[in-house]
């Protein structure tokens, strides 16, 4: 059996974390990990989760399981988190999964169980583990453009006209917010527009919300996304707690299938319990415990919604020093697009030659793409990144 296996494709940026790792570079700087970093390099556990788990291990009586669903609080908290009153809570069935990336997998499987001949178009780009999943299970995906790489904004004429290729019953998959790995963003206007083709199209969309809080605020962060579920008959929303909650390596997300005909809640309840049965049984439960605490407890919620901001403000901050920086360098505003751009990352635009000389010149580690992690930065390496990326010509 084991000699019939074949090597998997190397994953590029765990091979990114391992060569920044062996460079011997005192002023090696790391913007390849999509983790967030503070200024100090590390990722902190945020104070309202230390005080959580404290409160937790004084009252938890039982490590038994919860439920395939997960903790039904848990994603009523989520829910109100991401949709507010955008819809009837009666109207959404949700699925505590591992991480944001089991609610995408979830996802794309409830698409397959429901419509095994759905495709699925994805941004070109998009976060590489959407294909590699898609590539996985079978399941066609097809790219709409959504990158300019002149402007390092989105291509939104050219995202309409492929969407025009949309048959009914095809999933599209958008980023809710602070749009990885490019960082440029829709405007409230042109979800709107998005809205209206896949009505139009009588397509499904799937909103992959996994920075809420990083880019505009809470509540600016979830709008498309209320929008998005406030117009359509049906759609699917995959939430993450890895970064606005800083619990990465507790794996909590949610799933959520709303419809606005109530009496299919219960079928889509059931469905997304059996899914979970048959990929991982019961979901992981520490980390959705964690986030309920919070959501549910007023001091708890305002001091983790007081430091999430000092984190979105701080990398805002990152951004404009890094594009006035480049603007003093260039004596150009070629490089503004980097304080419009909104979350942990931002797309440089340039070659993967141009991306390589960084590294090998001065140490600057990003995806070769030219992704960016702008939680990599601190004040000190601004200036550092900003005189590499001009003496590379970039």
């Amino acid at each position: 059996m084991f000699a019939n296996l074949k090597p998997q494709p190397a994953d590029k940026i765990l091979a990114l974390v391992k060569a920044f790792r062996e460079d011997p570079r005192a002023e090696k700087i790391d913007l390849g990990v999509g983790v967030y970093k503070n200024a100090e390099g590390t990722t902190p556990v945020m104070r309202a989760v230390k005080t959580a788990e404290k409160q937790l291990w004084e009252i938890e009586s039982t490590k038994s399981y919860v439920g395939l669903a997960g903790d039904p609080a848990f994603s009523d908290v989520m829910i109100d988190l991401v949709l507010g009153d955008a819809v009837e809570r009666s109207n959404v069935a949700a699925a505590a999964t591992p991480g944001g990336t089991g609610a995408c997998r979830q996802a794309f499987e409830l698409m397959q169980m429901a419509n095994p001949d759905a495709r699925v178009f994805v941004s070109n780009p998009t976060w590489p583990n959407h294909t590699s999943i898609l590539n996985y299970l079978g399941i066609e995906h097809v790219p709409y453009r959504y990158f300019d790489a002149d402007t390092r904004g989105v291509d939104f004429d050219g995202m309409l006209e492929d969407l025009k290729g949309l048959k009914a019953g095809d999933l599209v998959l958008l980023h809710g917010c602070c749009h990885n790995p490019t960082g440029a963003n829709l405007n409230l206007t042109q979800w709107q527009i998005v809205v209206d083709v896949l009505n139009e199209k009588g397509a499904i969309p799937m909103i992959d919300i996994a920075y809420q809080g990083f880019g505009d605020g809470l509540e600016e962060d979830a709008a498309a996304a209320r929008l998005v579920a406030s117009c359509v008959p049906e759609c699917l929303i995959a939430a993450s707690c890895s970064k606005n909650f800083g619990i990465y390596r507790e794996r909590t997300g949610l799933l959520m299938a709303v419809s606005t005909e109530t009496s299919r809640q219960g079928l889509n309840q059931d469905t997304l319990a059996f899914l979970n049965r048959q990929n991982f049984s019961f979901p992981p439960d520490h980390g959705a415990r964690l986030v309920t605490m919070v959501l549910q407890d007023p001091d708890l919620r305002a001091d983790w919604a007081k430091e999430l901001e000092d984190v979105r403000l701080g990398m805002l901050g990152l951004r404009e020093q890094l594009a006035g920086e480049l603007k003093r360098l260039s004596g150009s505003d070629r490089f503004g697009f980097l304080a419009q751009h909104r979350g942990m990352f931002s797309r440089l635009g340039t070659t993967p030659e141009m991306v390589e000389r960084l590294r090998a010149e001065h140490g600057i580690y990003m995806v070769g793409d030219s992704r960016m992690n702008i939680a990599g930065l601190n004040a000190q390496s601004v200036p550092i990144l900003a005189q590499a990326i001009i003496d590379v010509g970039v």
